[in-house]
């Protein structure tokens, strides 16, 4: 289904300009500097072809190099030690030098072939390069990655478009192809020569250079004596067309609205026909949607796209006609890819119905919903929707520590609209019993998980009337804690820092020395605001006759709402004295 999937799509990005495809026998490639040659071959300089500091892609024969094929140098254009013997910091310069050697030996071998001015000028440059002259180039220095190109002055396209040489790699395509069986195509069902390696995929995160979506790396993998990818035969037209639509999403130049990352997945989205919910669902994933936030947001089109698309979410079905026609029958497709030895596994794929994808991400929403720490006025709002990566981010101490195993699943949670992963909801209890802090995303992941895993009814604010135990504590412990701070202001150890992880897990154990400390606390106090305290701790203990000796991870999860809800209920009265 996910080869099927993107074979279709390549029908439909082949046509569209804005995705520059490339055709059979071409890729396009991060081009970061060219060799610019007079007409006799004698170099005229080296420019910088990178816009804003970073490669452009071009379309050049051939395409990307698979791992361990050794010294392969590609066709008028490679990377620096290719081109010209050098590469910055180089761990391996013998091995460099020969990889000119190789680059130079190609071009030399085919120009009696093409016959070409142009050409010939780039082999007279490779006959008299001397490769320790690289060193001089500030450029190539500077350079981390990027291939190079052959121009020669006075021109404004690449020797490799001259039509000539154009011309000569369409004939050596059809001359060069290797033997291979006929046999059907899993993806088409016709008949015909069968890929030997299927195609690698750009930009994985964590992947290196390459890696492929399909690959059989040890015999153990093969059967019926079939070797490499014979084990899954696929044309070789229809594995260069699954391959370049995958890597025009990863890689391409509208990668931007169809490539996330989250922990150590690269996802990949995409519709099966354009429509503003491709255009927006990227940059909701990434930066929660709000649009104040969003830079193109400049864009008025793009800008309306995004209110409709949050519109949809927040109203529901009665908005969803906004964002098009026939959402039941539009498709939409995620991928998530996460390197494995060469190999990219897929984490999950998934596709259903646009209307689908939005009855989801509104359910998700709406589990997760909770009155914001900070609202919109304040100078660090908390987002209305908050990401994925930012759900994520409250499970360790930075987020380099994240549990790589936690990111899928949750994307499949809030896609599909089943189980948020225990993991998850384990690893924010963590979290809060080692840094003590109940925020806005923490307790939007809490509440979530009670809600759709436990089928728990929880409030997105203050529930007065709710009287489980462990709810009932949590609130009473921010009274403790709100008496403390009201007594003696600020204190190197607060009532939270010493006691929140016991308080929340073994509550008889530490509540009763709580509350003798906090007679303490309330002698400090004045007369009115003494009373308060007083009479809303004996609000909340009221229907609490013992108290447990432990509390369960569910129950921990309701000790950290009411703990949140009774701290923002103090912040909300606070703002409401200052504006009255």
């Amino acid at each position: 289904m996910i080869l099927q999937s993107l074979h279709a799509l390549y029908d439909r990005l082949k046509d569209d300009p804005a995705y520059e495809i490339a055709p059979p026998g071409y890729s396009l490639q991060k081009i970061a500097f060219t060799i610019v040659l007079r007409p006799d071959g004698s170099l005229f300089e080296i420019e910088d072809s990178r816009i804003e500091g970073r490669p452009r892609q071009v379309r050049v024969p051939g395409s990307n190099k698979p791992p361990g094929s050794g010294i392969n140098p590609c066709f008028l254009w490679d990377n620096s030690g290719y081109m010209l013997g050098y590469k910055p910091d180089d761990p391996k310069p013998e091995r460099t030098k020969k990889t000119f050697e190789a680059f130079r030996e190609r071009h030399l071998a085919v120009e009696s072939e093409i016959r070409t001015p142009e050409f010939s000028a780039v082999c007279r440059f490779l006959e008299s390069w001397v490769p320790e002259n690289a060193g001089d180039v500030q450029l190539l220095r500077e350079l981390k990655s990027g291939f190079g190109l052959f121009r020669i002055r006075g021109e404004t396209t690449y020797v490799h478009e001259n039509p000539r040489v154009d011309a000569w790699w369409h004939r050596s395509l059809v001359e060069d192809q290797p033997e291979s069986p006929e046999r059907e195509c899993l993806l088409t069902g016709r008949m015909g020569r069968i890929a030997r390696l299927q195609p690698m995929l750009r930009n994985v995160a964590g992947g290196g250079a390459q890696s492929s979506l399909v690959g059989f790396n040890d015999p153990s993998f093969e059967s019926y004596g079939k070797e490499q990818a014979f084990n899954a035969p696929v044309g070789e037209d229809a594995a260069f067309e699954y391959g370049t639509a995958l890597n025009a999403l990863l890689d391409g130049r509208m990668k931007f609205k169809h490539r996330m990352l989250l922990g150590d997945s690269t996802i990949a989205f995409w519709t099966d026909r354009p429509c503003p919910t491709e255009d927006i669902f990227a940059r909701f994933a990434d930066r929660g949607a709000e649009i104040d936030t969003v830079t193109e947001s400049q864009d008025e089109g793009l800008r309306r796209k995004l209110e409709v698309f949050l519109e949809a979410l927040r109203h529901g079905i009665e908005k969803h006609a906004e964002l098009g026609k026939d959402l039941d029958a539009r498709h939409f497709y995620v991928l998530a890819l996460s390197p494995n030895q060469g190999r990219a596994a897929v984490r999950f794929f998934l596709h259903g119905t646009i209307r689908q994808l939005l009855d989801n991400l509104r359910r998700h929403f709406g589990d997760m919903g909770i009155e914001r720490q900070y609202g919109r006025t304040s100078k660090r709002p908390d987002p209305e929707f908050p990401p994925a990566w930012l759900l994520l981010r409250q499970t360790a101490r930075e987020s380099k520590e994240v549990p790589p195993i936690l990111a899928a699943p949750l994307m499949r949670a809030i896609l599909t609209g089943t189980r948020y992963s225990d993991s998850l909801y384990g690893a924010v209890l963590r979290r809060i019993h080692a840094d003590r802090v109940v925020n806005y995303p923490r307790a939007s992941i809490i509440k979530g998980c009670l809600v759709r895993n436990n089928r728990q009814e929880v409030s997105m604010s203050l529930d007065t009337e709710r009287n489980d135990p462990a709810y009932r504590l949590g609130r009473l412990f921010a009274v403790l804690e709100k008496a403390q701070e009201d007594a003696l202001g600020r204190v190197n150890a607060s009532v939270r820092d010493r006691f929140y992880g016991a308080a929340s897990a073994t509550p008889r154990s530490v509540f009763p020395r709580l509350l003798r400390t906090y007679q303490h606390h309330l002698g400090k106090l004045d007369g009115g605001l003494k009373i308060a305290r007083e009479k809303l701790v004996q609000e909340i203990v009221a229907p609490i006759t013992d108290f447990p000796a432990h509390f369960n991870l569910a129950e921990q999860g309701l000790f950290a709402l009411g703990y949140y809800h009774q701290r923002q209920a103090f912040f909300k009265k606070l703002d409401a004295d200052k504006q009255e």
